[in-house]
This record gives C-alpha cells, sequence and structure tokens, in this order.
C-alpha cells in the first residue's frame, strides 16, 4: 500500500504521512507542497479576477465607464496581491517531532554560505507585530531571497517563515551595507534560536542557530549608553579617549559600547581598566576578516565593499542590543562629546527636552570642529605629556560655521522608538525628530581641522570645557596612576 502510494503527487504523498519530511532529500529543484499551493491559488485568483473584468467590463463603450472598471479591477488585484504577500510571509510548519540542531553562532559577525549575507544578530520586535528583526549585512543586488527556520521545543515543531529583506538608504554606494532581515514568528510559540537559509526547503542541521534576544522584558539598568563604532586603524589616541570616557562619567552616562576592530596594545590596557571597572562592554568586530572595508564613508571606486567599517551596521545593532537595557543611547565617536550648555548633565539635559519636545524620540545635536592643531597653553601637565594622543582642555578654539555648509549631527535617541538609523540622522523611527538649539547643547569635536587655512583670529574662542577641568583632570590622574601610564606620586 505505501509502495503504490508513492508514486503518487508528492504533495499528496507528504500531507498523508508518507514522507517524514526529516529524512527526505530535498532539492532546489522540488518544492515543498505549501509552496506549491501558493502558486495555484494565486493562479486561481488570478482567474478569477480576470473573470470578474469580463463581467464587468464587457461591452463598455465609453472612456469612463473602461476607466473606472480598470481602475476597480486594478484596485482588487492590488489588494489580492498585497493579500497573497501578506500569506507568503506567514510562518509554515514543516517539520515535527524532532530537536533543534545546528551550532549556536557565537561569533559578532557570521557569514552565510555564498558569503553575501552576514548576521549580526536577531532581536525580537513587537512593536507592530510579532517579529524577528535580524540586523545584517548584505550585497544589495544579490541577495533577493532569505528565510528564517524557527524551531518551537517542546513540540519540536520547524517553522518557516520567509523574510522581509530591507536593506538600509544609506549605503552610499558601496555594494554591501545594513540591512533589517524580518520575519513573522510562530503566533503559538516563542523561538529563542533561528537559522537562516536560502530555501524553504532543505536540511539546516549543519547551519548556524541564532539566539534571539530582546525576548525577554528587561527593566531599564541605566540612563545613558554610548554607543562608539567602530574602532580600528590600530587606534591609540589614548589621553583624548580617556578624557571623553573621564567627561561621560561626568555628564552621566554609565555604560560605553565600542564595536572594536582593532587597536594598540598601550589603548588595550586602558580598555581593559574600564572594563574591570564595569563602564565599557566590548564587541568584536572583525568586519575585514569577511569583507574589503572601507576607512572613507562614502564609495570610491576602489573596490572596496563597504564603508567606514562597517559603521553604520554597528550602530544599528547597538541600538537594538539596548533597547530594554537603556533609557536613552547616545551615538557619537570617540573623539565627540555631547556639552551642554544650560545644564549641569546629560540627565537634566534631556529631561527638560522632553518636556519642552513632547512626541519627539531623537535628539540631535550640531557638531563643531576644535582643531587639534590650535592650543592654548593652559592645562599643559607634564604627568600627561608621555600619553601618546591629544589633550582636549588645550583645544578651545572653534571653527567658524561655514555658508551653504550644513554641520553633520550626533544623536541621543530612545532605542524603543528607532527602527533604522544612519550615522547623522535616524532613517525609521516612532515619533518626532528634533535639532536641539546649539545654545543648548552642542558637539565638541577635537580632530584634524576642516578649515585649514583660516588664521587663529579666525577661530572662536569657545571654554565652555573647562567649566569641568578639575573633575576631569582628576578623573584623568587617576586611571593613568591605575593603569600605570605614569608614575604614581
Amino acid at each position: 500500500m505505501q509502495k503504490q502510494q508513492a508514486s503518487g503527487n508528492w504533495c499528496d504523498i507528504f500531507h498523508q504521512g508518507y514522507i517524514p519530511l526529516e529524512r527526505h532529500s530535498f532539492d532546489s529543484e522540488r518544492e515543498p507542497c505549501w509552496i506549491q499551493q501558493h502558486k495555484v491559488q494565486e493562479q486561481r485568483n488570478l482567474h478569477a479576477h480576470l473573470d470578474t473584468y469580463n463581467m464587468l467590463c464587457a461591452g463598455k463603450k465609453s472612456y469612463f465607464a473602461a476607466a473606472v472598471c480598470i481602475i476597480t479591477v486594478t484596485s482588487v488585484l492590488t489588494a489580492s496581491y498585497l493579500r497573497l504577500q501578506r500569506l507568503s510571509h506567514q510562518p509554515k510548519i514543516i517539520q515535527e517531532g524532532r530537536r533543534c540542531r545546528g551550532k549556536i553562532a557565537n561569533s559578532t559577525i557570521t557569514a552565510l554560505k555564498g558569503n553575501k549575507t552576514f548576521i549580526i544578530s536577531p532581536y525580537f520586535d513587537d512593536r507592530e507585530s510579532k517579529v524577528t528583526r535580524l540586523i545584517g549585512i548584505v550585497h544589495h543586488e544579490d541577495v533577493k531571497q532569505l528565510y528564517c527556520w524557527f524551531c518551537c521545543q517542546p513540540n519540536g515543531k520547524i517553522y518557516v517563515s520567509k523574510a522581509k529583506i530591507d536593506v538600509h538608504s544609506d549605503r552610499f554606494g558601496f555594494p554591501y551595507g545594513a540591512a533589517d532581515i524580518v520575519c513573522l514568528e510562530p503566533e503559538n510559540c516563542d523561538p529563542t534560536h533561528v537559522s537562516i537559509h536560502q530555501f524553504p526547503y532543505g536540511n539546516i542541521d549543519q547551519l548556524p542557530r541564532f539566539e534571539i534576544k530582546n525576548r525577554k522584558a528587561e527593566t531599564f539598568s541605566v540612563d545613558f549608553t554610548v554607543c562608539i563604532s567602530a574602532m580600528f586603524g590600530n587606534y591609540n589616541n589614548v589621553l583624548q579617549f580617556i578624557q571623553s570616557m573621564e567627561m561621560y562619567k561626568i555628564l552621566g552616562v554609565q555604560k560605553v559600547m565600542i564595536y572594536k576592530n582593532n587597536c594598540s596594545h598601550l589603548m588595550e590596557k586602558v580598555l581593559k581598566f574600564y572594563i574591570e571597572e564595569g563602564t565599557v562592554e566590548i564587541i568584536p568586530w572583525p568586519i575585514n576578516a569577511h569583507l574589503r572595508v572601507s576607512s572613507e564613508w562614502h564609495f570610491m571606486q576602489d573596490g572596496m565593499h563597504i564603508g567606514y567599517y562597517g559603521q553604520i551596521t554597528a550602530l544599528n545593532d547597538c541600538i537594538y542590543r539596548n533597547m530594554g537595557r537603556s533609557k536613552f543611547v547616545v551615538l557619537n565617536d570617540a573623539d565627540e562629546i555631547i556639552l551642554p550648555l544650560k545644564h549641569p548633565n546629560w540627565k537634566t539635559m534631556m529631561n527638560s527636552l522632553q518636556e519642552q519636545n513632547p512626541g519627539t524620540s531623537v535628539f540631535l545635536f550640531e557638531n563643531h570642529i576644535f582643531p587639534e592643531t590650535v592650543s592654548s597653553p593652559m592645562f599643559n601637565i607634564s604627568s600627561w605629556n608621555t600619553v601618546p594622543g591629544v589633550n582636549i582642555l588645550q583645544h578651545v578654539y572653534r571653527e567658524p560655521d561655514r555658508k551653504n555648509v550644513i554641520n553633520p549631527r550626533k544623536m541621543i535617541v530612545d532605542p524603543r522608538k528607532v527602527i533604522q538609523t544612519s550615522v547623522h540622522s535616524v532613517l525609521q523611527a516612532y515619533g518626532n525628530s528634533v535639532n536641539v538649539p546649539m545654545d543648548v547643547a552642542l558637539i565638541y569635536h577635537c580632530r584634524k581641522a576642516l578649515q585649514g587655512d583660516l588664521p587663529r583670529e579666525s577661530l572662536i574662542r569657545d571654554t565652555m570645557l573647562w567649566r569641568y577641568n578639575s573633575s576631569l583632570i582628576m578623573n584623568v590622574n587617576k586611571v593613568l596612576s591605575q593603569t600605570m601610564l605614569r608614575p604614581q606620586k
């Protein structure tokens, strides 16, 4: 009996239980029956709508009547198409009664087969519907179709869900870019892990499984988390890094997350100190092991795959990683400090800004350059001179605004309201964005001059940083002593 049935239609055999799916050998030529069923249903719907068109529009002589018919049928077809699209993304049970297999991924960046898709981490997101949102990097042309494979225990059911692949608009010309890979989750289970496959059928036992983060609700453990991405180029600006870290702490930061590609041996010692202190969390970021990375933000026709060490992907991951842990997330670089002018710290500043701007989730602060080549003789602390890096207390001259050039901005955001972010603005968010006036706060950015030809007389002397000099000097000296970067007295 079983042998006879096996010669029939493959879908019929499956539904009658004659081919256990977990033992069946799939290939790309043979589609699962639920995919076949969708195609058959689409054809039936199309024929039905064509019949409707013939019934309604046959014999219509006037242009107006014909236009009405065309609009009506087009609307019906569009609605049907959208309904089928939603249906095609619904999770389907394809296996039952088996254990979840596959090795748990433990790298920050995991390449999928073919090296066109790279997974950072999946996050549970129920702000609109129950989905798993994977932060990743994809080739914007070559990656067209991906599927999430969810394993639901203890019932052992395997669900497949077609992914929506949303490549972020800010690729700046590079072939690879940050992407959200979004899959609807099964309604009747809360999967803890997901695998990503190019097909909705096949064997995924050898594919990595990713833990879905943010599954459990957390209470805020900190008010402010700074996200720094990415540390690269054998980073060795030790003194300025310590000064920035201590300024962050003075202003109210409890956690700094650094996506680290590489840094100097001396910088490693400083990071170790802050990790042990509990301030810094390091996210390994070996992106150049997978892609040809550029240190520029825009594509230069030089064969590079992705810009600025994948900074945008890291920033998005940092937002989702801190969605349930931090009230605010600050997106800036290690040489940038958001300095409040009307408030003593970030907490009072943000309380005031939120009160003045209800419904706002993104606060943008204007960047101002304090050239590291123009210095003041004040705070020339001899014990700091042996530490590599810039002493920001000596750089209090900022460049004037340039005509017809908009100063870029960095952000403090409510992470629960952000969907996608770029470097200088959010791409998608719930709630409003507001530009914070310069008399409230600005970004102190001590770096190489952008207007290097300007004489000192054309620069603006701005000593607002000196308001913090006593606490900053004391705290920096403490770090230098404890990291053995200067002799103890």
